[in-house]
C-alpha cells in the first residue's frame, strides 16, 4: 500500500480506502462486514470513511465494532453529517453539527474523528456559521481537519477565503472513467487552494469491474441486481454502448497487468490531486483485489486509449 499527504493537513492516507456507504449500512450482514474491514486494516488501508446518514448510524455503529482493538492512531477515521437523520434533523447548522458529531463519536467509539465532512452544501444555513461550528470542534479536539462533498464551486471559494476559522483539507467528489465532472473546475480550485481528493464511486459502483455484461442479465450476487444496494446505481452506466467499451478496455488493463477493476481504480490515482479513491466491498477477496492497484505502474498511453473508448460510448453525455 501507497500512501499520500492529504492536502494541507499532516494526514497521510492510504491511496485505497474503505468507504461503508451501501455496504456496511445493511447491505450485507455483520460478520462479512466486519471480516471486510478487519482485512481491510491487515492490507494496510488506513483511510476509513462513513456518514451518520449510512443505514441512520448503522454504518458509523458497526465501524466502531470493527475497529474495537485497532490502535486508534493506526488508522484515519472520516465520517459526515448533512443529509436528514430525522424529521427535525438535517443540515450544517451550529445545532446539527453539535449534536450530530457527539452522536457520530458514540456510535464510533472514539474521543476524536479525523476528517469531519460536510456530505453536501447547506442553501438554508449561513455559510458563516457553518464554518465557525466546524472551527469550534476543532479547536475542541473534537475534530482534527475538515472537509466536504459534492459543494458548488462559488461555496468552497467563499469558504476557503473566509478569515478566522479553520480551511478544509479535502473534497469528496464522484470520480471515475464514467464521470469525470470534477476536473473541470473543482480540480483546479482545490488544488490551488491545499485541498486534496477523495474520490467516491471510483468504479462506478462495480461497473467498470466488468462484472455486467453487454446484453447479458445483470448477476443474480451483484449490486445491481441487490435491493438495498441496487436503489443508487446510475442505470445509464449499463447501456450497451457503455457496457461494450469497458470490455474493450479489458485488454489494456491486461496490457498492464492488471485486472479491469485495479486498472480503473489506478486510473483515478494517477492525478496526484487524489489522495485516495474509496472502494465499496462485500467481499474480502474484492479487498485483497483492489489494494493492488495502489502504486501500479500503468503506462499512461493505455489510460489513455481507455478514456476514449469510454467518450466514444458515451459521445457528448460524457461527464
Amino acid at each position: 500500500m501507497q500512501y499520500r499527504k492529504l492536502g494541507r493537513s499532516e494526514l497521510m492516507v492510504s491511496e485505497i480506502a474503505l468507504g461503508s456507504w451501501l455496504t456496511y449500512s445493511g447491505g450485507i450482514d455483520r460478520d462479512r462486514s466486519i471480516a471486510c474491514v478487519r482485512r481491510a486494516v491487515d492490507l494496510g488501508i488506513t483511510l476509513i470513511d462513513t456518514a451518520n446518514v449510512y443505514g441512520r448510524g448503522a454504518a458509523e455503529t458497526l465501524l466502531g465494532e470493527a475497529l474495537a482493538g485497532v490502535g486508534r492512531s493506526s488508522y484515519v477515521l472520516a465520517t459526515k453529517l448533512y443529509f436528514p437523520m430525522s424529521t427535525t434533523d438535517q443540515g450544517l447548522s451550529r445545532t446539527q453539527i453539535i449534536k450530530q458529531l457527539n452522536a457520530s463519536l458514540s456510535r464510533l467509539k472514539t474521543d476524536y474523528i479525523d476528517l469531519y465532512q460536510c456530505h453536501r452544501y447547506d442553501f438554508r444555513t449561513p455559510l458563516a456559521e457553518t464554518m465557525q461550528a466546524l472551527t469550534d470542534v476543532v479547536r475542541q479536539g473534537k475534530v482534527r481537519y475538515i472537509g466536504f462533498s459534492e459543494w458548488p464551486v462559488d461555496k468552497i471559494r467563499a469558504a476557503m477565503q473566509m478569515p478566522g476559522v479553520e480551511k478544509f483539507v479535502s473534497s469528496q467528489p464522484q470520480y471515475s472513467l464514467l464521470w469525470r465532472e470534477p476536473e473541470a473546475e473543482v480540480f483546479p480550485l482545490c488544488r490551488s487552494n491545499g485541498i486534496s481528493q477523495i474520490v467516491w464511486s471510483p468504479l462506478a459502483q462495480g461497473v467498470l469491474t466488468g462484472k455486467y455484461l453487454p446484453g447479458a442479465a445483470v448477476p443474480i450476487d451483484s449490486r445491481a441486481a441487490s435491493p438495498a444496494m441496487g436503489s443508487m446505481l446510475d442505470r445509464a452506466f449499463l447501456s450497451r454502448r457503455v457496457l461494450e467499451a469497458i470490455q474493450q478496455i479489458k485488454p489494456l488493463a491486461a496490457s498492464a497487468g492488471l485486472t479491469l477493476t485495479q486498472f480503473a481504480l489506478a486510473w483515478t490515482l494517477r492525478k496526484p490531486d487524489v489522495a485516495s479513491s474509496i472502494i465499496g466491498a462485500t467481499r474480502v477477496e474484492q479487498i485483497e483485489e483492489n489494494v493492488i492497484a495502489s502504486g501500479a505502474a500503468v503506462d499512461l498511453s493505455l489510460f489513455n486509449d481507455a478514456e476514449r473508448l469510454i467518450a466514444t460510448a458515451v459521445g457528448s453525455g460524457t461527464r
